[in-house]
């Protein structure tokens, strides 16, 4: 930094020069960095992290400029802020790049390569794209400890995994088993049921006939029952149908006739159609399901259609007789609902899938095909064999990976499993108690909500990439190799030190076969891994779920399993600020793995925040190519424009809508985003017809077209709140070249410095309650209207006449460097680079300033973070204010209006109360000064000029007294329209009121409101019909 550069003064701010300039000094000067310091306490926040080779989307810039704004406002309260920043190796994705590469580019699979060389090339990768993000985050401005970068694959967070797995497996909390799990058969692994999406699509209903094995008299010789994936018929191991289907409708007719007798009049129709479907029933097919529930009870058999497999009619009350022919097949390795079915029935469970999700040797004559073929010749099949009765046409809810964005197959499958029920317990109990609490607390219920289910957790992904399951297994051939195997693994040097530990599978000893031995290695020992391999154990293939590694990250990336003084000091955090679809994926999880590892809470506050969809309420989503890139907002508005437009987005309340919208590369111009145009290569701008490019421009000539970038109106405004921040600022700064340091001698204020100071604590105040309690929106608001509408559209325009005055000037220069001082650090926070820029610009004039001048730090950022004087605040001369800025909009509003020039003088009256009459009073050589008027009565009693122009603002009426200024027609028109507006008013009104319901059980003082309300109503009706005839009579 430079005299040179300080004395420069722009028109214009810079927003890419301010940004290259001070996010490198910021790094050089070790800002964001924070060492254990036991004299001054922590402040922790953990970054949630991003896919290594991802790139900046709008959730990571909502998400990591909420936790900035965070950081730097403890950092400013004086806090030893650390905010920890990484990687997440993102498993199933960054295979899934690489893999797709290598096919594109060399036509191989990763069983061409091998496990060893895949894995070199995902590191290779890795290298080359893993700073990526974090390079754009930094354009951002995050004020992360980059020094502590960590990275869930690094040494310090394998070695957390690897503990964290020993000890779970110690205490036999985790375990191997066949269980049920999503199955993404495009990239042949298990997925969490937090990576599944549903979809409504077009599907079918097949309905087939199951020949009954040797029916006795008087029973049915076919079952139907109809399933929407017919090629599953041939893992069926059961048909079920009710055990008691008369008393299931029975129920289910009584529970319909409560809630009808509790309905609202509106839904009684449907009940009532539900209930004659409950009748028809009873007498079309409840006969013959109670017959086929005593079929079911005497042990009849069913033939399997195609494979002719004898299978049998089990009771279960997962057969509803309400719904279909009242029977199901049950194919328990295929389907959540028949697993558990099988469970219960002890079934065999039939898988018939191969991971590629073709057909395995199960199927028969279907092996090899795809499901889609099976399907097809299944149903051919049925068809030849009469054995298909029908086909109904239907839409059904079709589970995708979030992955790979294909369907689903449920899959058996041998995983390794955490039993959730302590741990999902211990969970549940640190929110309740409060330990934890979740910021909105309606997110509550969701996290308890999934955990109460206690499901088990799936950690097994069928991927070379990420942290390998650190277990070998082998099994014995008998009984006495099991015995040598045990006797030679408790022998060893390993367990003895606790490195190694064995389980035996949970298969007992049947028939002399021996079950499986797993051996679990705390720590990534070749030495051991050999002795082991020699002994004929093998590691399993396998590596652990992605969450796995970032539910242990807040604790992980501060050092543990070892005792480090980060650990002691920074930990627990204190917030993990997040999105609502983390909840469960990382929220839920990292609270149980920290308890687990150290039983303490990870943070004690989580923060939700909202997400941000497009105009038509989707989700923004590059594969939509509904996104706004943050790059593109960035590059064209700067980096604070960005962060102010979130911060303003960011409401407590619920998901913010954004309108999406192209820049014109030609023109400029905006063209609105539609569903319709967001998924074509090229458009033509609606402004100068000429064409762009989009996201989606693949071929040569679509690329040719210039490509249009994406934005929104919330950006346009974060833009035009720092140009016109820098625009005040730098009026300030060129009035504050003979500025004198000195304190502030609060007696000597002018009415305007007291009304600015008590809003400057007002808003301290405010600012800080709201920022305390995550209120983002708020804080923008509040900063938004003072900065614009009171600073710099009210204060300055007030002093600029006492800043040409050498009397006055040294008080005002003061006040106005104080004023400008706290307002650049209140808005740090929230747009470091532009006050970062004016702060540096301040010092080179006012290198002392503030009530009692003091020296200004050398950064904005390590500046002290304003306290609210409550001395200086005084609700009278704001309240003052407020009434005479309301009234000056609507001066201002009624010169606009009628084109009258800025200088010419005006004389206005205002109708109100007293109250405001007397505040008004006290302004009135600032309404002659801030807009060349003059007033001329105020109070209840005011009455309009014959010829006025009036503006209604907040319970006063404004006259301007237009007898030699007014256009007659304008005026005509305006009166015109607001007597069209107030009787569209009085209809409402009177309609409401003439609503006996409403009248009736509305509170009395809600009714007398509205009579009221209608009264005023007709009141301006008359002033404005009066006002039309004088104006007409012209």
């Amino acid at each position: 930094m430079t005299d040179a550069w300080q004395a420069e003064l722009p028109k214009q701010y810079d927003h890419q020069g301010a940004q290259e300039r001070w996010y490198s000094f910021w790094k050089s000067k070790g800002y964001f960095h924070a060492e254990v310091d036991s004299d001054r306490e922590p402040f922790t926040i953990v970054m949630p992290p991003p896919n290594v080779t991802g790139a900046l989307h709008l959730g990571h810039a909502l998400n990591n400029t909420l936790q900035d704004i965070l950081i730097r406002l403890k950092r400013m309260q004086g806090y030893n802020a650390l905010w920890m920043p990484g990687t997440d190796h993102a498993g199933i994705a960054t295979q899934a790049v690489v893999e797709r590469r290598l096919i594109e580019q060399e036509g191989k699979t990763r069983h061409d390569l091998g496990r060893e060389e895949l894995v070199g090339r995902i590191w290779k990768w890795k290298e080359e794209y893993a700073e990526r993000i974090l390079k754009q985050l930094g354009e951002m401005g995050c004020s992360c400890d980059w020094d502590r970068t960590r990275f869930t694959l690094d040494e310090i967070c394998a070695r957390a995994v690897r503990q964290t797995f020993y000890d779970l497996f110690k205490k036999q909390v985790i375990y191997r088993g066949k269980r049920l799990v999503n199955w993404d058969t495009y990239l042949q692994t298990a997925v969490s049921d937090d990576e599944v999406f549903h979809q409504t699509v077009d599907g079918h209903f097949w309905h087939i006939r199951y020949k009954v094995v040797e029916p006795q008299e008087g029973e049915p010789e076919w079952i139907s029952l109809a399933t929407t994936r017919p090629e599953t018929l041939l893992g069926d191991t059961a048909v079920a149908v009710h055990p008691e289907p008369a008393e299931a409708i029975e129920r289910l007719e009584a529970d319909l006739k409560i809630k009808r007798n509790e309905a609202l009049p509106k839904d009684i129709e449907a009940i009532d159609l539900e209930l004659e479907q409950l009748a028809h029933r009873r007498e079309s097919i409840l006969p013959g399901l109670i017959k086929i529930s005593r079929m079911a009870r005497d042990g009849r058999r069913l033939c399997l259609p195609l494979l002719e497999r004898e299978i049998p009619l089990v009771a279960d009350e997962w057969a509803k007789p309400n719904l279909g022919s009242g029977c199901v097949k049950i194919t328990p390795a295929h389907d959540p609902n028949d697993y558990q079915v099988g469970l219960r029935q002890s079934l065999p469970m039939i898988n018939i899938l191969n991971p590629d999700g073709t057909l395995n040797a199960q199927a028969g004559p279907y092996e090899g095909l795809t499901i889609r073929d099976a399907r097809k010749k299944v149903v051919a099949d049925l068809e030849n064999n009469q054995l298909l009765e029908n086909v109904e046409d239907r839409q059904i809810d079709l589970a995708h990976s979030d992955r790979s964005k294909t369907p689903i197959e449920p899959y058996l499958a041998d995983q390794w499993f955490i039993s959730m029920d302590i741990l999902a317990q211990s969970s549940m109990d640190a929110v309740r108690d409060g330990r934890v609490q979740i910021i909105p607390h309606r997110y509550e219920k969701g996290y308890l909500d999934w955990l109460s289910e206690k499901r088990d957790w799936p950690v097994s992904r069928q991927l070379w990439w990420g942290h390998r399951i650190p277990v070998w297994s082998f099994t014995p051939g008998d009984v006495e190799q099991l015995t040598k195997i045990k006797s030679i693994l408790e022998a060893d040097s390993a367990a003895k030190e606790d490195q190694l530990y064995f389980l035996l599978a949970e298969e007992k000893i049947e028939s002399g076969k021996p079950p499986t031995v797993h051996v679990c290695l705390r720590d990534d020992d070749a030495e051991i891994a050999k002795r082991l391999e020699n002994l004929g154990f093998h590691q399993d293939p396998d590596v652990l779920d992605t969450w796995f590694s970032s539910a242990l990250w807040p604790h992980s990336t501060l050092g543990w399993p070892e005792e480090t003084a980060e650990l002691d000091y920074f930990y627990p955090t204190n917030v993990l600020v997040t999105s609502r679809d983390i909840i469960t994926l990382w929220v839920a999880r990292m609270i149980l793995a920290s308890l687990f590892n150290t039983e303490k809470v990870p943070f004690h506050e989580v923060y939700i925040h909202p997400k941000i969809l497009d105009g038509y309420g989707e989700t923004m989503s590059k594969s939509k190519g509904n996104g706004v890139d943050p790059l593109d907002v960035i590059n064209l508005y700067g980096a604070d424009a960005l962060r102010f437009g979130i911060a303003y987005l960011a409401t407590e309340n619920q998901d913010a809508r954004m309108k999406v919208e192209f820049i014109c590369p030609h023109c400029n111009g905006l063209v609105e985003q539609t569903k319709k145009n967001r998924v074509l290569p090229v458009i033509e701008c609606t402004k100068c017809k000429s064409p762009f490019s989009t996201q989606w421009a693949r071929e040569e000539a679509d690329c040719a077209h210039p490509r249009a970038p994406v934005t929104s109106e919330r950006f346009e405004l974060g833009r035009n709140f720092c140009n016109k921040l820098w625009n005040a600022s730098r009026f300030s700064m060129l009035n504050l070249q003979d500025y004198s340091p000195g304190d502030i001698a609060v007696d000597d204020l002018e009415l305007e410095d007291r009304w600015i100071l008590s809003r400057l604590a007002t808003v301290t105040q405010n600012v800080t309650d709201a920022l305390e309690h995550y209120r983002y929106a708020d804080v923008a608001r509040i900063l938004y209207d003072f900065a614009w509408d009171e600073f710099c559209s009210f204060y300055i325009e007030i002093i600029k006449v006492r800043l040409t005055d050498s009397q006055q000037s040294v008080l005002a220069r003061r006040v106005l460097a104080h004023t400008l001082d706290t307002l650049i650090r209140l808005l740090h926070p929230i747009i470091p680079f532009i006050t970062e820029e004016v702060w540096q610009r301040l010092a080179a004039v006012a290198p002392k300033r503030g009530l009692r001048a003091i020296d200004a730090t050398e950064s904005v950022m390590v500046a002290s973070w304003p306290e609210a004087d409550d001395a200086l605040r005084d609700e009278e001369i704001e309240t003052r204010f407020s009434c005479f800025q309301k009234v000056l909009a609507g001066v201002r509003e009624i010169r606009s209006r009628q084109q009258i020039a800025p200088r010419k003088r005006v004389s206005f009256s205002v109708r109100c109360d007293a109250e405001a009459s007397e505040a008004l009073a006290a302004m009135k050589p600032y309404f002659d000064s801030m807009a060349a008027a003059v007033v001329m009565d105020l109070g209840p009693q005011v009455e309009a000029p014959p010829f006025s122009a009036t503006a209604n603002t907040e319970g006063m009426q404004v006259f301007v007294d237009m007898e030699d200024l007014i256009d007659v027609a304008a005026e005509i028109t305006r009166n015109e329209n607001e007597l069209t507006r107030l009787q569209k008013a009085i209809a409402g009104k009177e309609k409401k009121l003439g609503n006996q319901s409403f009248v009736s059980k509305a509170p009395v003082e809600v009714v007398a409101r509205e009579k009221e309300s209608l009264q005023k109503l007709q009141s301006e009706v008359d002033f404005h019909t009066s006002t039309l005839e004088k104006l007409k009579a012209l």
